[in-house]
């Protein structure tokens, strides 16, 4: 009996990692301008039509903000950065969320682009403003979006065998071994992706900004400025985080300077 048992188990191993394969050689795709391999799952019509319901709940559960000229800059650089992807099948929008305190934006799958106003003091400029629009777009021309949720259904489907797996041990010796496999997998696998999908956005945005007649080298004082802005806060070890460290990303910037500078075009479009 136990070595029948050892044999279903070995099957079944064998048969998760043969699907896995199997997925990962079927899905893949290449990231635009980094070449980057990827593994997507999701049809992009779908991924798109999740972005769109996403972001209709997103701005009805938020005020949007009545400040004409601060609308305005956003949709004025946001349209010319839109123009610089080049993405015709996406129906790009950009709206400015009313919410001083947070600092951040974000852009769905199908270009459904949300500012939130606390950012602005930070980006100052066109130029500035462009850094954090280029970056977000950057996620979605990528499929950054997809390629996380793709991560999290192989994830999952490696959770579900290796209990399987362990059916018929003890229930704490399952509690350990998926706690071990959870954080395997998030540390060793989905926070790393997330700083490189972060990376990536970075140095996709630099190009787009660029081609749209933006100065990439504005990223630099962008980022230092948030850094000093996140002084005194606690953050976590960069290896616990899903984003780079503001160090590492504006040494990563300075870096990938020469190859956004070769797109810039002052006064483009």
């Amino acid at each position: 009996m136990e070595a029948h048992r050892q044999i279903l188990e070995l099957g079944m191993l064998r048969s998760s990692a043969l699907l896995i394969l199997i997925a990962t050689i079927c899905a893949c795709k290449t990231a635009p301008y980094t070449g980057r391999r990827q593994l997507i799952l999701i049809p992009a019509d779908q991924e798109m039509a999740l972005g769109l319901d996403a972001y209709q709940q997103a701005l009805q559960s938020t005020k949007l903000s009545t400040d004409a000229d601060q609308v305005q800059m956003v949709r004025r650089v946001g349209a010319r950065l839109a123009q610089a992807a080049d993405k015709p099948d996406y129906k790009w929008e950009f709206n400015l969320i009313d919410d001083p305190k947070t600092l951040n934006a974000f852009c769905l799958p199908g270009g459904k682009v949300a500012v939130y106003s606390g950012i602005l003091p930070v980006t100052r400029d066109d130029n500035g403003l462009a850094v954090v629009l280029g970056h977000e777009i950057a996620h979605a021309l990528a499929r950054h979006g997809d390629e996380r949720m793709s991560q999290g259904l192989i994830a999952q489907f490696g959770g579900v065998a290796l209990d399987a797996l362990l059916a018929e041990k003890p229930a704490q010796v399952r509690q350990m071994y998926a706690a071990a496999y959870g954080t395997g997998a998030n540390v060793g696998v989905l926070l790393p992706y997330g700083r490189k999908q972060e990376s990536e956005a970075d140095r996709i945005g630099l190009v787009i900004m660029a081609k749209a007649g933006y100065d990439p080298g504005q990223a630099v004082g962008f980022w230092q400025r948030m850094l000093e802005k996140s002084k005194g806060q606690s953050r976590p070890p960069e290896f616990l985080s899903s984003h780079p460290a503001d160090e590492t990303r504006i040494k990563d910037i300075q870096s990938w300077l020469p190859e956004a500078n070769k797109h810039y075009q002052p006064g483009a479009h």
